[in-house]
């Protein structure tokens, strides 16, 4: 199977379930989003992080893949998809319990940080603000379309984990927050 067929050219792709629609369109802006976000915890992962941290960044990564295939299919029955695997209500309190165990590690947050300190860290926080932008495409995609409510939760949820795990991965490395001066 060849991977180009010519079927977007001028401007439309096709859905799970074969619907055509403008590669503009809010559900493909949504998956496309939340595919963006998977690439680059791939990247970040493809440069090295600790055996915890890799692990809960790869379920996220398939996890993710869910998120998207279910954004890619308009068939939607009681706020789901029709098809394939869906995330469940609570898929996401795992992050929690991720989030909850590195701020025990971490000094209390009492001022607004920027985001920087060593590489993972700031590749985290662009994960987070492609994470915030992909929970905004589905939110818009959910005014008019049923969009499955975990998926907003875990999005949620993710951005959190990733500014966790920044500030985690500078505390880990030893750089430290790099606190906003007025």
């Amino acid at each position: 199977m060849k991977i180009y067929t010519r079927g977007g050219d001028e401007g439309k792709t096709s859905l799970f379930g074969g619907k055509r629609v403008g590669k503009d369109s809010q559900r493909v802006t949504a998956y496309g989003t939340v595919d963006e976000l998977n690439s680059n915890i791939g990247w970040l992962r493809a440069h090295g992080l600790p055996k915890a941290q890799d692990e809960l960044l790869h379920r996220i990564q398939n996890d993710l893949l869910i998120i998207g295939s279910n954004l890619a299919t308009p068939e939607i029955k009681d706020g789901v998809s029709g098809k394939g695997v869906q995330l469940s209500e609570g898929s996401e309190t795992f992050m929690e319990e991720a989030i909850d165990a590195m701020e025990k590690e971490l000094e209390p947050l009492t001022h607004f940080i920027l985001p920087g300190g060593s590489p993972p860290a700031v590749a985290l926080h662009v994960c987070r603000t492609v994470c915030r932008r992909a929970e905004r495409e589905v939110v818009k995609l959910a005014r008019d379309s049923a969009v499955n409510p975990a998926i907003l939760k875990y999005l949620n949820r993710l951005s959190d984990l990733c500014f966790v795990m920044a500030r985690f991965m500078n505390k880990t490395i030893g750089c430290g927050d790099l606190r906003w001066e007025k």
